[in-house]
């Protein structure tokens, strides 16, 4: 199966217009088993899905290891993202962009996946103590040595991702968006359009509040991180869910998946949006909305249904909040 194809920022990139990210299949929202996850991350290649996203934090680097599994067999078949610069200490999660750790990173990644260059490496978080043009140059040292191909940076705002491209081309920028989760839209988007980067939008599902499915944190795993979600608590959960029934009430009516809706929401907004999931089955539905038109009449839908700042609570703790667009 083909999806429809497009260019990552100005390098010779070329990948699905949707991405799959492989967070899930790493113990984040609950257990996991590897044979259903190498089902999964096959499936999607399958589908046509040829953008895999991973990260050395993902399972402390169980993810890689993972997807190293699938790429002994089918590199040639995929475009390879991961990510370095979140570590867990002091109680919790820092960011760590010192140049030292950038190559010690690196090293390791590329073990895991078993590979010999990836092929678009982030800055997972900036870190507040180094400068961005000071790991930015070190990320593109590595593209000079061969190790990586192109750089990206992850939940970054407009003047960080000017500061870094600057000082060497950003291809990808990856964060948070989706019809409940809107704030690129006030200047990150414009800026990433201004310097050819491709903007790909994590968590395009709403962490799973689109698909009509969550409806209290008790419905998560007790080990699901989002069962801490401000947004799933009870002083917003009542006002959330009558915008996610309208929403899924909205998807019934053009007789589509939620999900699917929410997919094709994004795309409209000329984004690559990345999404997870520990089935296979769910992998080929979310792959269909590729090939959805948005008319002018549905998105403004959904405008109503969903307007800027409907949805009450932010998505993570406030210390994971802090490491997002510095």
């Amino acid at each position: 199966m083909s999806l429809p194809r497009v260019r990552l920022g100005r390098s010779e990139l070329e990948v699905s217009q949707l991405a799959f990210g492989l967070m899930s299949l790493s113990q984040t929202y609950g257990p996991s088993e590897d044979a259903e996850s190498l089902e999964t991350i096959h499936a999607a290649i399958d589908a046509g899905l040829d953008f895999l996203d991973s990260a050395e934090i993902y399972g402390v680097g169980h993810n890689e290891r993972l997807f190293g599994e699938v790429l002994e067999k089918r590199r040639d078949e995929v475009v390879v993202a991961t990510k370095f610069g979140l570590e867990i200490g002091d109680g919790g999660m820092r960011a760590n962009g010192r140049p030292e750790n950038a190559r010690r990173a690196i090293e390791g990644s590329l073990e895991r996946l078993g590979i010999e260059v990836v092929d678009l490496y982030y800055l997972h978080r900036v870190d507040p103590d180094v400068p961005i043009e000071e790991t930015v140059g070190t990320m593109g040292r590595l593209v000079d040595e061969g190790k990586v191909r192109t750089i990206g940076l992850s939940e970054v705002n407009a003047d960080t991702l000017r500061r870094a491209h600057a000082e060497h081309p950003i291809t990808a920028l990856q964060s948070e968006y989706s019809v409940f989760h809107r704030l690129p839209e006030e200047e990150i988007l414009a800026a990433c359009r201004e310097l050819g980067t491709t903007f790909v939008a994590f968590s395009p599902l709403g962490r799973g509040l689109l698909t009509g499915t969550v409806r209290a944190a008790t419905d998560l795993h007790k080990a699901d991180m989002r069962r801490h979600s401000p947004q799933l608590a009870d002083e917003n959960l009542g006002a959330n869910l009558a915008v996610i029934d309208a929403f899924v009430e909205l998807a019934q009516e053009r007789e589509l998946e939620p999900g699917q809706l929410a997919l094709a929401w994004a795309l409209a907004q000329r984004v690559i949006p990345l999404f997870g999931t520990r089935r296979a089955a769910r992998v080929r539905s979310n792959a269909a909305a590729a090939d959805l038109e948005m008319d002018e009449k549905l998105l403004e839908r959904i405008d109503e249904i969903a307007p800027r700042d409907a949805i009450r609570g932010t998505a993570l703790l406030p210390a994971m909040e802090a490491l997002k667009q510095r």
